[in-house]
């Protein structure tokens, strides 16, 4: 094992390879919870800000310290769902969970770059599906964590209550809570392969303009929402059915300037598109499918948003 010295002491830390192998699981606790992988980095630094401001002698009494981190890092989460809930009632039109691209665009914005540290990459699973992460955003802070805790990173509910300080009980009601919220939101599962097919056909009813085509591939009820942040443009408030979002998209294709073009890509685990200006990410779309039908768009153009697509 590779020895360095440990931060703030000066002498060999025999340990510190052990305790950053820790940190891809922080970052992916840590992104569940927030939504956002920036606050996620953030809060993960902050975690290990406290790891190394103990002595020595305080970090070697603790039994287990990927617990602790994982303890530390879901209190600063919580205390940052808290404060981002204000935050966010003062935000520019919609919210919506900062999209990260598949393995293949998780490098400069673009397939083919090399590879980005492991450690500072999210597992793509059903958990960060952004239909998932949206449904999260509805809970209470302490729903959020109990829930993601429990029933994605199968911690027990007395280590859950430790974080959250309540009851194991008190806990479990959270985690019930939120997974029923799970259950009315989330539509039966379709197939990857059909996912794909109807992203791919939706990209080329797009650019066609074909009008009747659109409103074929999506559900009378679709819902389309955007976020800009107030820093791009987009649509404030989110278009509903499915007629009115095919002549939206028909006028976004009349009104597309020269130099863009649509790419299909994977967006947390999932088919999706993105829009590149003269080979600049600067829109990411996501799907939300059932059956053969889009039930929602999810269109994510604020640029702080998409630095996992522009600059790895």
């Amino acid at each position: 094992m590779t020895t360095r010295s440990e931060p703030g002491h000066g002498r060999p830390d025999p340990g510190l390879d052990a305790i950053m192998s820790e940190r891809r699981h922080l970052i992916n606790l840590a992104y569940r919870l927030l939504g956002s992988l920036t606050e996620a980095e953030d809060a993960v630094q902050e975690t290990y800000t406290r790891w190394y401001a103990m002595s020595r002698q305080e970090q070697d009494a603790i039994e287990s310290p990927g617990a602790w981190l994982t303890t530390v890092a879901s209190r600063v989460c919580l205390n940052v769902l808290g404060s981002a809930r204000a935050r966010r009632e003062t935000y520019v039109g919609e919210w919506i969970p900062e999209p990260l691209p598949g393995r293949t665009e998780w490098i400069s914005g673009r397939p083919g770059g090399a590879a980005v540290d492991p450690a500072d990459r999210v597992t793509l699973d059903e958990s960060v599906g952004l239909a998932f992460l949206v449904v999260l955003e509805s809970m209470t802070p302490a729903e959020r964590v109990a829930f993601i805790l429990h029933d994605v990173f199968c911690h027990s509910f007395a280590e859950v209550a430790e974080i959250v300080g309540r009851t194991p009980a008190a806990c479990r009601q959270l985690a019930a809570s939120a997974r029923r919220r799970v259950r009315a939101a989330r539509p039966s599962a379709t197939a990857a392969p059909r996912r794909t097919g109807v992203v791919s056909a939706f990209k080329e009813a797009w650019e066609a303009k074909d009008i009747d085509a659109l409103i074929g591939l999506l559900d009378p009820d679709a819902v389309a929402t955007a976020d800009g942040g107030g820093l791009a443009r987009s649509f404030l408030d989110p278009i509903e059915g499915g007629e009115r979002i095919a002549h939206a998209w028909a006028g976004l294709a009349d009104r597309r300037p020269d130099g863009m073009t649509l790419l299909e890509r994977t967006v947390n685990g999932q088919p999706g598109l993105v829009a590149q200006q003269d080979g600049v990410i600067v829109t990411v779309l996501a799907f939300e499918v059932v059956g053969d039908r889009i039930t929602h768009i999810w269109v994510v153009r604020n640029p702080e948003k998409l630095r996992r697509w522009t600059t790895g």
